[in-house]
């Protein structure tokens, strides 16, 4: 396999410009207005224009991170070659399900306004989560046995994400700096997401997944990958099940860039906000040109490093 890895973006990079690409596009209005209509009507521009911690509340994020990557996808990707390898990263695992052509974006819309909902509704106490860097699993681990957190999101041998209350993680990073971490800070999440203090989480978003049609069949064009294990979803009734743990569940973020390595893309384009993907992509396999749709400008430069495609 071959063709091009769509890889999605999770909260986070939330940033006043994030929908300068295709703000003015015509064919992401309505990717834009199916977005503001779980938003209490309000334009996803406007808000990101607006700037504050709104865009970083777990509800509202959610929705600006499957706006931004299904914005751009609705302009460029009835031009990308295929095949197409596709992975999302937290939350962008459900905008991922839309690229892949499994769901619409009018689905995806209400599927992360639910997730958010039932996440937010789990968190009883302040929470959230921190980036480690710079130190083996195994110290990580014993730093999240300590301190009572877990690891939500594995990004490499060196690069961890871990999860839990918001004081632990605080006293977890004091400690993480003091073991030699090159990089010990916390990320505007504040969820516990991808932890076992979400299982309810999960279980009742599994209740909201039955909603989507589990007999479907996936494009034959398309390999969509899951978060917790990097495998290619097989069908679409195993893949609901799935996306419903990963809320609770540790994502394994370096075998999904495995599996896209192991697809030989051309071309790797990053879809949402900022572009922690892209590079650390770049980091695992630097021979596979790696870009997000925030490096651009113009649309007419995106599709042209899409179309230099070998």
């Amino acid at each position: 396999m071959s063709g091009i890895a769509i890889l999605c973006s999770g909260q986070g990079n939330q940033r006043s410009g994030m929908f300068d690409l295709v703000a003015s596009e015509p064919a992401a209005a309505p990717v834009f207005a199916a977005a503001g209509r779980v938003l209490g009507n309000r334009d996803p521009r406007d808000l990101v224009r607006q700037g504050g911690d709104i865009i970083h509340r777990n509800d509202v994020a959610q929705v600006l991170c499957c706006a931004a990557a299904l914005a751009v996808w609705v302009v460029v990707g009835p031009s990308v070659p295929r095949p197409l390898i596709v992975a999302g990263y937290s939350a962008g695992e459900v905008p991922a399900w839309a690229v892949a052509g499994v769901i619409d974006a009018s689905s995806a819309f209400d599927l992360v306004v639910r997730r958010a909902a039932v996440m937010d509704g789990a968190t009883r106490e302040p929470s959230g989560l921190a980036a480690i860097v710079g130190l083996r699993r195994d110290v990580v681990d014993g730093l999240c046995r300590a301190h009572g957190l877990d690891v939500a999101i594995v990004n490499g041998l060196l690069h961890f994400i871990v999860g839990g209350r918001a004081a632990d993680l605080q006293r977890a990073l004091t400690d993480a700096t003091a073991h030699g971490a090159t990089r010990a800070t916390m990320l505007p999440v504040h969820v516990a997401s991808h932890t076992p203090a979400l299982k309810g989480a999960s279980e009742r978003f599994g209740e909201l997944l039955t909603e989507i049609d589990a007999e479907a069949a996936l494009p034959r064009d398309v390999r969509l990958i899951s978060g917790i294990d990097g495998r290619p979803v097989r069908s679409v009734a195993d893949g609901l099940v799935k996306l419903a743990a990963q809320v609770s569940t540790t994502i394994d973020w370096a075998a999904c860039m495995d599996a896209c390595r192991a697809s030989r893309p051309s071309r790797v384009l990053e879809l949402g906000p900022g572009d922690a993907l892209a590079r650390m992509m770049t980091e695992f396999e630097p021979g596979i040109p790696a870009r997000s749709a925030a490096d651009f400008r113009s649309v007419a430069g995106l599709r042209r490093w899409m179309e230099a495609a070998p």
